[in-house]
């Protein structure tokens, strides 16, 4: 079992900045990603990184903006949001991937990962 817990969710005026936080416990993983949710529209990749190697992938629309991280020592995984605008507006979920031992699954992809958080709200405003 992997128990996920999110933090970091707020309102920010376009042009700020907020830091999102996802704990994990539980059994290892080998990748975590963020997904994000807007009323009526589908779930959608934002970033994630492979929790051994550090390797990283972005959403087109979210590249040079966002930056994913990690913290071996406290099994936290962060996504610093930057230059935020009103389209970012969404439930963030934070998720992981306790399946893929040789790395080989695709990290963009809503079927790689086995756990989810509830999800915390951003809002940005203009």
């Amino acid at each position: 079992q992997v128990q996920l817990v999110e933090s970091g969710g707020g309102l920010v005026q376009a042009g700020g900045s907020l830091r999102l936080s996802c704990a994990r416990s539980g059994r290892t993983c080998y990748a975590m990603g963020w997904f994000r949710q807007a009323p009526g529209k589908e779930r959608e990749f934002v970033a994630a990184i492979r929790w051994s190697g550090g390797n990283t992938a972005y959403a087109e629309s979210v590249t040079g903006r966002f930056t994913i991280s990690r913290d071996n020592a406290k099994n936290t995984v962060y996504l610093l949001m930057n230059s935020l605008k009103p389209e970012d507006t969404a439930v963030y979920y934070c998720a992981a991937d306790a399946s893929d031992y040789y790395g080989s699954s695709d990290l963009k992809s809503l079927n790689t990962y086995d756990y989810w958080g509830q999800g915390t709200q951003v809002t940005v405003s203009s």
